[in-house]
């Protein structure tokens, strides 16, 4: 009798997490997406809200070192959303996946909390390495449409990574990368929203640098030319 109310208190205490779990998802994409008008739209129609509801299961399975089914369960969720996510990553609280077409996120890859992927992400490897050979992301980390975060470095708290970057150097906190490969270029002490179409252009300024430059030089060579004319004309 005692044995039985044991095992019902531990399955009633599970099945509240696994609420609280989706209670939690929910919120999420209602703050991180204006476009979401429903739970019922949410639970039908996001395919980063059943991704991560699928490693969650899958997950839990590989830890307890169930053979094959975590990969199973990781490659239906690759089949139906798009999405894949290796069952041995690490992934932690309110994560979400905006869109996600196109998402990889490896193996040895570990996820804080409160954490926006957009589409076309990949926290992925740079080669047949072993042991913890994909990224870490702090908390409250931001990673643009497109980007790649390659091999086992540590993207700290607070980083916004811009759309199409390739990241291969560790990023330190409050820290805004940008470009191929990424560099930092800018460094803050908020937490504010990656604004995509005011990111700073390392590579264009560099050019506008050497256009104006460029300018400057061609000035002074139409002032020198100018100048020996004049001495020319003088002499003559």
């Amino acid at each position: 009798m005692i044995v039985a109310k044991t095992h019902r208190r531990k399955r009633y205490h599970t099945n509240n997490r696994m609420f609280r779990s989706i209670r939690e998802q929910i919120d999420t994409i209602f703050r991180e997406d204006p476009a979401a008008k429903s739970v019922i739209e949410i639970l039908l129609c996001y395919p980063g809200f059943h991704a991560i509801l699928l490693h969650r299961l899958a997950h839990r399975l590989y830890r307890a070192r169930v053979p094959l089914l975590p990969r199973v369960i990781s490659q239906c969720g690759r089949f139906f959303t798009g999405i894949e996510i290796h069952p041995g990553a690490r992934i932690g609280r309110r994560f979400f996946i905006d869109h996600g077409m196109g998402v990889v996120i490896g193996e040895t890859t570990e996820i804080g909390d409160d954490v926006l992927l957009y589409q076309g992400v990949t926290l992925g490897g740079t080669g047949n390495e072993k042991g913890k050979r994909h990224p870490t992301l702090g908390n409250h980390v931001v990673v643009g449409t497109g980007a790649k975060i390659l091999g086992g470095i540590r993207i700290g708290d607070n980083v916004k990574v811009g759309a199409g970057s390739v990241v291969v150097h560790p990023v330190p906190d409050n820290s805004t990368v940008v470009g191929i490969p990424g560099r930092v270029v800018r460094t803050r002490g908020d937490n504010g929203v990656l604004e995509h179409g005011t990111l700073p252009d390392p590579e264009g300024q560099a050019i506008e640098e050497l256009a104006q430059r460029m300018n400057e030089l061609e000035e002074l060579v139409r002032q020198l030319r100018g100048e020996r004319v004049e001495a020319r004309s003088g002499r003559s």
